[in-house]
């Protein structure tokens, strides 16, 4: 079985977060860094070069597969900010959160979102702190 290429490492968030281009992208980064580490209580790790994440759980699929992942997370990329952890199981379709929020995509396990600055910042603390309470059981 492939190992997972993306883990925690020990770069540095904020060095991670001042590198971000175009700079509306970083803004977006510290405004989102501030959220996570608010709702979650914790501090953020690098996973892999990109992706700043909070918390850490297990997984093991039906296929046998298994492995550790974020409970949250996001990445500030150039052409959306990704967010991780978000979703429930069954999909964004009916999830009042989701809707709420405004302007995003759905994609495999995460939430694009194009600026912050469309969206709802309270609909998305709401669903940062609905996921990490559910993960945290």
């Amino acid at each position: 079985m492939a190992e997972l290429k993306t883990k925690p490492t020990s770069e540095s968030v904020s060095g991670f977060l001042d590198g971000v281009e175009p700079v509306g992208r970083r803004e977006d980064g510290f405004v989102l860094r501030e959220l996570f580490d608010r709702v979650t209580g914790t501090d953020a790790v690098m996973w892999g070069p990109s992706i700043v994440g909070y918390g850490l759980q297990h997984y093991r699929y039906a296929s046998g597969r298994e492995g550790d992942w974020m409970v949250v997370g996001f990445s500030p990329r150039k052409a959306a900010v990704s967010l991780y952890g978000l979703q429930l199981p069954g999909g964004i379709e009916g999830d009042d959160l989701v809707g709420s929020l405004g302007k995003v995509r759905a994609g495999a396990g995460c939430l694009y979102v194009g600026r912050l600055s469309t969206i709802d910042l309270g609909a998305l603390e709401s669903l940062v702190d609905r996921a990490w309470v559910l993960a945290r059981g």
